[in-house]
Parts: structure tokens; sequence; C-alpha cells
């Protein structure tokens, strides 16, 4: 997920988050809310009632942390132009779009010798910086039963959340996924 303060890289990408504070809540709710729709699933499954649900649900404490990036200015890759990045375009970060993603970038350009953007030819383009492409978090619990569940349980549950996240709306953004429990 990405974010641009600019008007006009937010009417090339519709579903840009408008600043640093929206991108990070977007990304938070997606990966809160499948942690607590599987588990509700799970909860329904076994035969425990909502109420009960609820409760156990409550007790849950789930941190997300994640990093997005900043798209000062936007290039669609059907624009295939150079972009010659003027002396403030220099110390920002272009975002190359293709579709409604983010692919690559364009630095900010370190001198005189970096002020052309090339995307048709892939010309200082970059790939996204790898802390713009991790989401990570925790899950705590104060629920006795929840609390005893082995490693293999807690995979389990975030396995599924990560494929309910890659099969939702925001699916086509992730690349690749991969979940570890510790």
């Amino acid at each position: 997920m990405a974010y641009s303060t600019a008007a006009d890289v937010r009417a090339q990408v519709s579903s840009i988050s408008p600043n640093l504070n929206s991108a990070e809540a977007l990304v938070k709710r997606l990966v809160i809310q499948g942690v607590f729709d599987v588990l509700e699933q799970q909860g329904r499954a076994a035969g425990i009632p909502d109420a009960m649900i609820a409760i156990i649900l409550s007790q849950l404490g789930v941190n997300v942390f994640y990093t997005p990036l900043h798209c000062s200015t936007s290039l669609t890759l059907i624009q295939q132009q150079s972009v010659d990045q003027d002396s403030m375009a220099m110390m920002r970060t272009t975002c190359v779009i293709f579709g409604n993603t983010v692919t690559t970038i364009c630095p900010p350009a370190t001198g005189p010798a970096q002020m052309k953007c090339m995307p048709m030819t892939g010309v200082l383009l970059m790939p996204i910086p790898p802390q713009h492409l991790s989401i990570s978090g925790t899950i705590t619990t104060s629920n006795i039963v929840m609390a005893s569940w082995n490693r293999v349980m807690w995979q389990s549950v975030v396995n599924r959340v990560l494929r309910m996240i890659t099969s939702g709306p925001f699916g086509t953004h992730f690349a690749t996924a991969v979940v570890t429990v510790t």
C-alpha cells in the first residue's frame, strides 16, 4: 500500500491513500479484520455461541507494523516518455504505476546523472524497497484456551488469514506472502 499527498498522484491512482495515517490504518484494518474473521469462523465451526466468540475476540490484541511507500510523484506505464526530474523532483520518490499498483520506483536522484527516469526502458527504475513490502504483526491473548494453543494451531489461523487477505479486494497487491509463527 502506498500514499500520496499530491492531488495529481491521487487522480491517477484512485486506490492510493491520501496520507501516511490512512495508509497505515487501511493495512491494520485489513489484517485485524482478517484475524477476527478467521477466529470467528473457527469458533462457529467448533459450535461456540456468537456471544462467547465475541468475548474471546475481545481478549485478543492484534498489533500490525507496516511502512507505507510515499509517492511524491507518479508515472503510469502508459506514459511512454521519460520523466525529467527537476531539482525539486530529484528529492522525491516517483512511483511507477501499472494498472492500479505501484510496480517500481524512480528513487530520489543523487546527482545530475540521475535526472531522467525512463519507465519503458527501465532506466533508473528500482524495485520497491523491502521495508515497504513487508507487513508484520503480533497477536496476543488473555484467553486461557487460546493462550495454550500450540504453534501448529496458530500457524493454521495465520495461514487462513493470509489466504483471506490475498483473495480479497487488495489481493492483487500481494506478489508473495510468507507467514511465520514464533
